[in-house]
């Protein structure tokens, strides 16, 4: 199992992520994603999932780029594709808290992956961020084109997309990307604490304050995040995507090494 939840109490469960060898976002990895969600919104006592990384290199790596296209067809229960950007809809709108607590790379499909939460902490030895996806070619389809400047800003976003590179996590944290970064030592009890405390209120309190929010706020349209993953997975078939994406995998993408470890030097 890629997920395994750990139910500290009825309404306050932990997600460990293990999908070795660096917790590349696949088929398997949404289909597993898609049951998970269907299990949490089961929950009607739920107030708060944590989602952390069994792997302290990688919380999700990116996307799956060899059979990037065998993801799964159809549309899911918001109207989007239920390859990810349904289950990022669900996440976004759960009447649940969601707290990521990132140890290690989260790129690509990774970065779109934490940014669908309601809150990410990070480490700031050990967690990296990048929108890498300029340097295939492409650019991102799995939501951070809509989502990235509602936490960073326009500029920063654009840097961000365009550059390509790796950032820390305190650079994270200063841009919004996420909302702190602490000590690597210090994350754990953070985020406890914080889930605990989150945890002691008021279930109807936190269903409102999340449904009144969602009302208010501006959140990515169903018609953009479409467009956006169409107009992605048409990108990758570009020539000049093709020969990008064989170099990477040729240089040893998507292997435990020095590729996925710095990944912005080889872009």
């Amino acid at each position: 199992m890629i997920f395994t939840t750990q139910k500290i109490t009825e309404s306050y469960w932990k997600v460990a992520i293990n999908h070795p060898p660096v917790n590349v976002f696949d088929p398997e990895f949404s289909v597993q994603l898609r049951t998970l969600m269907d299990e949490l919104e089961a929950n009607e006592n739920l107030k708060v999932v944590v989602f952390e990384s069994s792997n302290p290199d990688f919380y999700v790596a990116h996307a799956e780029l060899v059979n990037i296209f065998d993801f799964p067809k159809g549309e899911g229960k918001t109207g989007l594709s239920k390859s990810w950007p349904d289950i990022a809809k669900r996440l976004e709108q759960a009447p649940f808290v969601s707290i990521a607590s990132i140890r290690g790379r989260a790129r690509g499909l990774g970065s779109e992956f934490i940014q669908a939460f309601d809150m990410r902490f990070a480490s700031k030895e050990k967690a990296v961020f990048a929108q890498p996806e300029i340097g295939i070619g492409s650019f991102p389809g799995g939501g951070g084109l809509e989502r990235l400047h509602l936490l960073t800003g326009k500029a920063r976003a654009l840097e961000i997309i365009l550059s390509g590179d790796d950032y820390d996590a305190q650079t994270a944290a200063d841009y919004g990307w996420v909302n702190r970064a602490f000590p690597d030592n210090e994350l754990d009890a953070f985020v406890e604490n914080l889930a605990r405390r989150i945890d002691s209120f008021d279930l109807k309190i936190i269903k409102k304050i999340k449904a009144t929010m969602n009302e208010r706020v501006i959140i990515p349209q169903n018609e953009h995040i479409m467009e956006t993953q169409i107009a992605f997975f048409a990108s990758l078939t570009e020539p000049e995507a093709r020969t990008r994406i064989k170099k990477l995998l040729d240089q040893g993408l998507q292997t435990y090494g020095d590729v996925e470890l710095n990944l912005g030097k080889y872009l």
